[in-house]
């Protein structure tokens, strides 16, 4: 009887038994999500709110210490979320960077044969790894404060560049019309030096010939661009910062609070890749090392051919999950009063307009589509180095 009962039949179907699961469990998420959603809608409107995004448009009213886009007092809150934003990202990569070239050197000072530069690298992240990250900051950026001096006894680089305890400041760029061709050129050799990358790692594939790849591109980025800044006259005019009163004025000024969250979440974020980068070295066969050194290649050689383009397929998946909690840490940044995206649409606008659901909303689908660019380009980049099947 229960043979010929054709709800029975479906559930003792395999495939047809997990599509039935699959969509009960779908169901039951999107019930949850709606009986969350209508909840919230029910609570506002009982406080007689309700969801408008209108408040984007009016003017924010306060100011932000470090914008790299027009910016006052009576731009929208909108502005300010791209402000904010603009300071999440630079910061995100700006840390994503250090972090990444600190990580990979303790990563090989950990497998050192020297007993002391071993030892260092090891203490160095075994502390930083278990003590808060928001620890770090706060120390990092009251070493600064409390240590640099003040403006008028600052360090003085050559009168022109000047470090103190409101910052680092440096020479302001005006760019004159020609500038434009330098730009170009530079973007250029930025293309010849991916083509050029490609071409000297297939030749070497198919003839075993070594072309010294980083040179060459060095110079087409480096030399060329500057040889055709100087023959068109330098055009660029630069504006230098004077002491005025207590500060200085003109400039540019990279703020005490953005180097402190830059040094902290990237020394911190360091250790767990130096981690990462030591067992993703291991990873690789000792054979592979020793066949190397028996063709006659330098240690540096093997380490930067042979080693870490394997070591790289253990190395990227944690490494992704490092660039994500970096990014996600940066939110830490309003304790010390940078203005990122939390400080600004999740912080001061949200208290000014009282629109707490639309402003959490915001920063929540800032980080969400921050974080899944990440994973993009790092399992984009995965899938090239990833072993191939013959």
């Amino acid at each position: 009887m229960s043979n010929t009962n054709p709800l029975l039949k479906a559930w003792y179907d395999k495939e047809t038994r997990s599509v039935i699961v699959q969509v009960i469990a779908m169901a039951v998420i999107l019930g949850f999500f709606a009986y969350i959603i209508n909840n919230a809608i029910i609570n506002l409107a009982t406080l007689g709110k309700d969801i408008n995004f209108n408040f984007l448009w009016q003017p924010a009213s306060y100011d932000i210490n470090q914008h790299l886009i027009e910016y006052d007092s009576r731009s929208s809150h909108f502005t300010a979320t791209v402000v904010g934003l603009i300071n999440t990202v630079l910061i995100a990569i700006a840390g994503i960077i250090l972090a990444t070239i600190l990580g990979f050197i303790l990563g090989v000072m950990r497998l050192s044969n020297n007993w002391l530069t071993q030892k260092i690298a090891y203490v160095y992240i075994e502390f930083v790894r278990n003590v808060p990250v928001l620890i770090h900051i706060l120390l990092v950026h009251g070493i600064m404060v409390n240590t640099l001096p003040r403006p008028k006894q600052s360090v003085n680089f050559g009168d022109t560049f000047f470090l103190n305890n409101r910052g680092f400041q440096s020479p302001s760029p005006d760019f004159q019309p020609l500038f434009w061709v330098v730009a170009g050129v530079f973007v250029g050799a930025i293309i010849f030096a991916f083509l050029f990358s490609r071409y000297a790692k297939k030749v070497q594939d198919e003839t075993g010939k070594h072309y010294p790849v980083a040179l060459i591109n060095l110079f087409a980025i480096i030399v060329v661009p500057a040889i055709v800044y100087f023959l068109l006259g330098s055009p660029i005019a630069w504006e230098v910062p004077a002491l005025k009163g207590f500060n200085f004025k003109g400039g540019m000024v990279i703020r005490p609070e953005f180097i402190a969250l830059w040094l902290a979440l990237s020394l911190y974020t360091a250790a767990f890749i130096g981690e990462i980068v030591r067992s993703g070295i291991m990873a690789v066969s000792h054979g592979q090392s020793e066949a190397s050194h028996a063709l006659g290649v330098s240690s540096g050689r093997t380490l930067s051919l042979v080693v870490i383009p394997q070591a790289l397929r253990v190395i990227v998946p944690p490494l992704t999950s490092q660039y994500l909690n970096l990014t996600k840490n940066s939110s830490l940044a309003i304790a010390i009063g940078y203005m990122d995206v939390v400080a600004t649409i999740g912080g001061i606008s949200l208290n000014q307009t009282g629109r707490e659901m639309e402003c959490m909303m915001i920063v929540m689908a800032i980080y969400l589509t921050l974080s899944l660019l990440i994973s993009s380009g790092m399992n984009w980049y995965n899938n090239r180095i990833k072993l191939v099947e013959r």
